[in-house]
């Protein structure tokens, strides 16, 4: 595969493994849920740990890979180093997926090796952030920042799967110092930018998010459900204003724009609902079942990747940036999978025994994904042809 096009750009092979991981991920979570499979490792570190570690970080790599030089003017990434890292990936998720019917002990040595792999992730975006020919690197170092603690997260979720009271902790750094922090921060430098606004940034706002942010994973890892109701209300209220300060135009945007402005609708409308949640789950005595990590990663986090991601490989491949028909029903059906996600936990909270809520929003996710996959499977494996 030396003179392979879908090794000839980072981006290609990482996005192609994300997507096969993520309906590999979401059949075995399903299929352990229900009952099918015994994993023989706690379902609530398989779930969070397989999406975030072999579907969002391989987009986030392929997705950096790409476009970090750039934002530093740096050298593109040499080809032996990230075919190699992503070969290793691969080697990684299969190890790991083998070893969930094995023992914990070849689970732990596979989470081993993807934490290496994120090492070596995040040892290139420094060797990139060191090397910067740009004045201004606060959006790099905000974003090499949130790398550096997926990479720590992983290390937490190996010594979780033995002491099982470091899953919150763990749990909690992944999903809001790693991967919606880092996905604020490209969203916050590159979205305007898609959009033509000329609005001068508030150089406070990406610190001041990630301040609440650590608030708020250190109040999720204790449980304590008013103290994360006040600092997701404190994040919904500023980044609400914030985006609105952009002056965005969503309405007279085209698909391949509007979607990622709906994406940063979710981030204040999915923490306000959060902190509605909280109040709800500590006055009702009751859980919402991980309410506001879902509506945060489907809302936001998905809708922004599947944003970028058409982006990206339409852009990458030759082709102008745009969304047909089919693309902007993705679109529609993102939004659908969270809502659906959402009703699942309200199914929880109060007791419906809507059950099948869940495996319809389970299917609905590998559905996405497939459709996602086919529609530009091709142009990620043989580019514009």
């Amino acid at each position: 595969m030396k003179n392979s096009y879908f090794l000839s750009q980072p981006h290609q092979p990482f996005f192609v493994l994300g997507i096969v991981n993520a309906v590999v991920m979401m059949l075995l979570f399903t299929l352990s849920y229900k009952g099918v499979v015994s994993l023989g490792v706690d379902i609530q570190l398989f779930h969070p740990y397989s999406l975030i570690y072999f579907v969002f970080s391989n987009v986030f790599i392929g997705f950096l890979f790409t476009t970090f030089p750039r934002f530093n003017q740096t050298q593109v990434i040499a080809k032996n180093y990230y075919t190699l890292l992503f070969y290793s990936n691969t080697i990684a998720t299969a190890v790991f997926v083998a070893s969930l019917f094995l023992s914990p002990t070849a689970v732990a040595l596979s989470m081993v090796l993807t934490t290496i792999n994120m090492l070596f992730f995040s040892i290139k975006l420094q060797q990139i952030y060191n090397a910067a020919q740009v004045p201004e690197k606060r959006d790099s170092f905000w974003i090499l920042s949130g790398v550096y603690f997926g990479v720590f997260a992983s290390l937490l979720y190996t010594v979780a799967l033995f002491y099982p009271t470091f899953l919150p902790t763990a749990t909690g750094v992944a999903v809001f110092l790693y991967i919606l922090f880092v996905a604020l921060s490209v969203a916050q430098r590159m979205i305007p930018f898609f959009s033509h606004s000329f609005v001068t940034k508030d150089a406070r706002f990406v610190p001041a998010m990630f301040v609440l942010l650590v608030l708020y994973s250190l109040f999720f890892a204790l449980s304590l459900e008013i103290a994360q109701a006040v600092v997701a209300l404190l994040i919904s209220l500023y980044s609400a204003k914030e985006i609105h300060r952009w002056q965005l135009h969503p309405l007279q945007s085209p698909a391949i724009l509007w979607v990622l402005h709906l994406a940063l609708f979710w981030l204040p409308v999915g923490f306000f609902l959060a902190s509605l949640s909280h109040i709800a789950g500590y006055f009702l005595q009751t859980s919402f079942y991980f309410f506001d990590i879902h509506l945060l990663v489907l809302g936001f986090l998905s809708t922004v990747l599947i944003g970028f991601g058409t982006r990206v490989t339409l852009g990458h491949s030759g082709q102008a940036p745009h969304a047909d028909r089919f693309s902007i029903a993705l679109f529609y059906l993102t939004q659908i999978v969270v809502l659906v996600r959402a009703l699942v936990s309200f199914d929880a909270a109060f007791g419906w025994g809507l059950f099948f809520l869940f495996d319809i929003a389970a299917t609905l996710w590998i559905v996405l994904f497939v459709l996602w996959g086919a529609k530009h499977l091709k142009t990620l494996l043989f580019g514009n042809r």
